[in-house]
């Protein structure tokens, strides 16, 4: 209960905490559109933090060092490259999931293996972790601290992350 408490009150935080609207990017929707299979039902960032009572698992298919620079409040690391679907055993088969990284593609492949194995909740946070620094909502580094920094994957990534207050990291 003290865990589920203080997860909660982290994610109400990131979620009540946005620094205003966010300019509409089509070009990163594009980008995310021609990432994504949507084989997995996706899930925006404002739903995701407006249906924060649902308890969601939140897990983070970057690779380890994304991670450790920031990631959502309570997030799981699952990771990609050698993701291993014991690493979510713990979790109800029927546990609202929702998987993110950069932008959503890896999000939206580890989404499939979970589908495939089972798992019948699971969305894929559009735009992951980019949209959600995008919006000014709470990331946390691998102490469970605010930060402003974000893993970008590369230079050539940097470019999602169009939120001034945002030191990007790759």
């Amino acid at each position: 209960m003290k865990i589920y408490t203080l997860f909660l009150f982290f994610f109400l935080t990131a979620c009540h905490t946005a620094s205003g609207q966010k300019v509409i990017n089509p070009d990163f929707d594009k980008k995310i559109d021609n990432m994504i299979g949507y084989s997995v039902p996706i899930i925006t960032v404002e739903e995701a933090c407006s249906d924060t009572l649902r308890n969601f698992a939140f897990l983070d298919a970057r690779e380890k060092e994304e991670y450790k620079v920031s990631h959502l409040p309570g997030a799981i690391h699952i990771g990609y490259d050698n993701f291993d679907i014991s690493l979510v055993s713990g979790l109800s088969k029927n546990k609202e999931i929702i998987v993110y990284c950069s932008i959503g593609y890896r999000s939206d492949k580890i989404g499939d293996k979970l589908k495939k194995a089972g798992y019948t909740n699971v969305h894929n946070l559009y735009g992951s972790i980019f949209e959600w620094a995008n919006r000014g909502f709470l990331i946390v580094d691998s102490n469970e601290n605010p930060t402003s920094k974000v893993h970008t994957y590369n230079k050539k990534w940097s470019k999602w992350v169009d939120n001034p207050s945002i030191e990007k990291v790759w």
